[in-house]
């Protein structure tokens, strides 16, 4: 959770945006990540001059899924979310400069908080910059971990902190409909091109593992 994020978000931003030109898609594409990794240069290396190794720390292709949040096709705003086994770590959350100020940071989070919650996670961890505490604590009824000490790390103090989440009736899980599964992710709710191949007359059934 270590966003970039200018209070309050009640404020309107000087582009005035407007959340229906607001769209927050799962990166799945190679243009999707140049997207993604477009605007984290721009906020995180570009305005906070974090090195490129700080910055690009080996985590965005190992157990990981990349929003990016577009307003009328351009990126504006980007995450990851790092999935474990107890719990899901949002982090390099940025948005860009000249579209702060009104919802579009709280949209993405909203987003990846939902996008956990569909895969069952029940706590999301994030380290928040200490000044953005309250944004955390006031939208996400986040909590700082007990009995745990401050840290720093690229010229900024952190914390540690929970957001509780709560799985709708459809989360996954093992139970869940094998062809549900295979869609990509985020799109669980869609038809993917594998049920389309799974409504075919069968021609040459394989054993290969999906």
């Amino acid at each position: 959770m270590n966003a970039n994020v200018r209070m309050p978000l009640d404020a309107r931003a000087v582009s005035d945006i407007d959340d229906a030109e607001l769209e927050v898609v799962v990166c799945r594409t190679l243009p999707d990540i140049m997207q993604a990794m477009a605007v984290r240069s721009l906020v995180y290396m570009g305005e906070q001059a974090c090195p490129y190794d700080e910055e690009y720390d080996g985590n965005d292709f190992a157990g990981t899924t990349h929003l990016v949040l577009r307003r009328n096709g351009e990126p504006i705003g980007t995450l990851r979310v790092r999935w474990f086994a107890e719990f899901a770590k949002v982090e390099r959350v940025a948005v860009r400069r000249e579209y702060r100020g009104g919802r579009a940071t709280l949209l993405l989070i909203l987003a990846a908080k939902r996008l956990a919650e569909k895969k069952n996670y029940r706590q999301i961890l994030g380290y928040g910059q200490v000044r953005l505490i309250p944004f955390w604590e006031q939208y996400f009824n986040a909590r700082i971990r007990p009995g745990r000490e401050g840290f720093a790390f690229s010229d900024h103090d952190y914390v540690e902190m929970v957001v509780e989440g709560a799985p709708p009736p459809d989360a996954l899980t093992l139970e869940s409909d094998p062809m549900v599964l295979l869609r990509p992710e985020g799109a669980w709710d869609e038809a993917g091109v594998l049920d389309r191949s799974a409504a075919r007359p069968a021609t040459n059934l394989g054993a290969h593992a999906r």
